[in-house]
């Protein structure tokens, strides 16, 4: 299975990038894995929230195949444990699924063209985060996941 992580905007905080990319690498030691940056919108002030999902939703959509399960991060979604995490991607693996693909909104979430074609929604918290802080968080939390699956000592309960 190959996992994605698709984003919009560049991560803005160089410590943040560096994190990610820790998360990154060692992710790449159990799947294929990449994250795919949407471009920010040019003159998003100038836009309404609504507008503003519209045209980044019209950057995602592209960047997602008829193939793929897609599972937003959202904050209406359902919530896991680490280890609850850990069985739902073991469950996606098992169905036969080629590409798993998590996506992470701008800051106003996702558009309803983005919500139609998603297959899940997870929240990662009850609280709301940044959408540059989700993607530290997503990346991570896929880590432990493996981690947990393969009975590697980096999760304790």
């Amino acid at each position: 299975m190959k996992l994605k992580l698709v984003v919009v905007g560049k991560t803005d905080d160089p410590q943040l990038e560096k994190l990610i990319g820790t998360y990154e690498r060692r992710l790449s030691h159990y799947l294929k894995f990449e994250i795919v940056v949407i471009p920010t919108i040019k003159n998003a002030k100038n836009l309404s929230e609504e507008e503003q999902k519209l045209k980044e939703g019209n950057l995602i959509l592209p960047t997602l195949t008829t193939s793929d399960f897609v599972a937003l991060l959202d904050e209406k979604g359902g919530q896991f444990t680490s280890k609850e995490f850990s069985n739902y991607l073991q469950k996606r693996m098992n169905s036969g699924i080629k590409n798993l693909v998590f996506v992470v909104g701008g800051p106003y979430g996702f558009s309803q063209p983005v919500y139609e074609r998603g297959n899940d929604k997870i929240s990662l918290s009850k609280m709301t985060f940044s959408h540059q802080m989700v993607r530290l968080f997503a990346v991570e939390q896929l880590y432990r996941a493996f981690t947990i699956l393969k009975n590697e000592p980096y999760h304790h309960e």
